[in-house]
């Protein structure tokens, strides 16, 4: 019965295909989505009624049961904002547009925190500055790099910053930090080693001559230094950019100077600091969205071959994959024409689809099945159900880090599981007592077949305890959470 019960999911649920799921609650688009501790997923704001008017509502998705379900309302309505999973499983919402009193769409500075134990948001320090189109990169040291944006100011185009800030979970608060090396900041990308890179579209891209230009912030030095120039001169306007398993990014798409989408790719490499030509995407796309699947390809959902997609003459129900080691992309399959949905990886390696318009926005959802399904990674727990008590020895020893044998802040210790990506050369993050932890080494376990080993640093200011919570970040998805006792 089971066997026939598995064939009969996996005929619903054929690789490389589109399935239905519930509706959203609200149409919307330009939202943000996120996936929590708990494995569901929140949708918070967006635009409604015809790519106009921001909502302040949000909700939930339950992949167990594929239905979306109301949760507390934003206390401000935005849409192009940002959300950023912070280690403590709040997710930070932090600026976006905003329909003012003058009836104009504007940027605002306002952030707010939604906890997913009470299901609702609360206030938190808001932005410097007002910031939409910006970018939220959860840095190694806990804190929220915020880049990019525009200026309030309708009668200069809406200009880019030049300025970055950084919100600290420990505080609430944001602060500025170095500025970047020339206004704009189109993409943010975590790289393997902490340092981010950020690519800018020079004079909205209408200028050929003037090459695209990349930074490297360093939270070390909290400053920003010049890298390589990107190969395409116009690619700069909403491209996608995706951190791929092998540590070089893919630039891909973008808006072109006379408002038309870009077929061009192209892949930064951080050991050189070069961007470098790939193929190119097999539609010209602006605005599309993109998602690392853990077999290292990149899956990429609509976008549009013009600006703005209004009456949505070349809005794309095609989608791509970008293959990294045939550097091709190939179209494998068709999709609700789409603008400005969300993608999101879910714990099983599926991917959900959500929202977007046209030619109004969309309740629609789907699940995209890869030909390979890869599941979050697992910490493994003395219990054998992945709670309670880790996994967890002091370095070096065969010594469980237990309540008679705590761990001290600064001390090395092995962490095991399963779920990281062979060859992979991106590390995870791990939070230890809601604070991330100095990576040391990741891989697999010396000697020990399938099983995979992350070293770490024991942070400090955890407050001691008996069942200190320790969770592992990994490609946008978080573990299930296991215990240590640190004194």
């Amino acid at each position: 019965m089971l066997a026939l019960l598995f064939c009969a999911l996996a005929a619903a649920q054929s690789p490389g295909t589109f399935n239905p799921t519930g509706n959203l609650t609200l149409p919307r688009s330009f939202h943000t989505a996120t996936l929590l501790h708990n494995g569901k997923v929140l949708l918070a704001g967006g635009a409604s009624f015809g790519n106009i008017v921001p909502t302040s509502s949000a909700e939930l998705y339950d992949p167990s049961t594929g239905t979306f379900t109301a949760t507390g309302d934003m206390a401000t309505p935005r849409s192009i904002h940002t959300a950023t999973l912070l280690p403590s499983g709040k997710v930070l919402i932090a600026g976006g547009i905003m329909r003012a009193d003058s009836g104009l769409l504007l940027p605002q500075a306002t952030a707010e925190l939604y906890d997913p134990a009470t299901g609702t948001f609360s206030a938190t320090g808001s932005m410097t500055v007002p910031r939409d189109r910006h970018s939220a990169i959860l840095l190694n040291n806990g804190k929220v790099l915020i880049v990019g944006g525009s200026k309030p100011i309708p009668q200069q185009g809406w200009p880019p910053y030049q300025s970055a800030e950084l919100y600290d979970p420990s505080t609430g608060t944001f602060n500025a930090t170095g500025d970047m090396t020339e206004p704009g900041a189109e993409t943010a990308t975590l790289l393997p080693d902490g340092k981010v890179l950020v690519t800018r579209c020079v004079d909205y891209c209408f200028t050929a001559s003037k090459p695209n230009g990349a930074d490297l912030y360093d939270p070390s030095t909290g400053t920003f230094s010049r890298t390589g120039n990107m190969v395409n001169g116009l690619q700069g306007a909403w491209p996608m950019a995706v951190l791929l398993l092998n540590g070089k990014v893919l630039i891909a798409g973008g808006n072109l100077g006379d408002f038309g989408g870009s077929t061009s790719a192209e892949l930064y490499d951080a050991a050189s600091g070069v961007f470098t030509i790939t193929g190119k995407l097999t539609a010209n796309i602006y605005q599309g969205t993109a998602a690392l699947l853990p077999d290292g390809t990149v899956f990429i959902s609509g976008g549009s071959d013009v600006f703005p997609p209004d009456p949505h003459p070349g809005v794309y129900s095609a989608t791509e994959v970008y293959d990294p080691a045939a550097g091709a992309f190939a179209a494998p399959v068709a999709s609700r024409p789409l603008w400005g949905q969300t993608l999101t990886l879910l714990p099983d390696g599926t991917l959900l689809q959500s929202g977007g318009s046209p030619p109004n926005e969309s309740t629609g959802a789907e699940i995209y099945h890869a030909a390979r399904l890869v599941p979050s990674y697992v910490l493994l727990s003395l219990s054998g159900d992945g709670h309670g008590q880790g996994a967890v020895l002091h370095a070096g020893t065969t010594r469980l880090v237990s309540a008679n044998d705590p761990a001290v802040v600064g001390e090395a210790l092995e962490i095991y599981g399963t779920g990281l990506i062979d060859g992979s050369v991106i590390p995870p993050q791990v939070a230890v007592g809601n604070v991330l932890a100095e990576v040391l080494y990741f891989g697999k376990a010396p000697g020990f077949a399938g099983l995979n080993q992350v070293n770490i640093r024991v942070p400090g200011g955890i407050t001691p305890g008996a069942a200190i919570g320790v969770r592992v970040n990994y490609l946008s998805r978080p573990s299930n959470e296991v215990t240590i006792a640190v004194k």
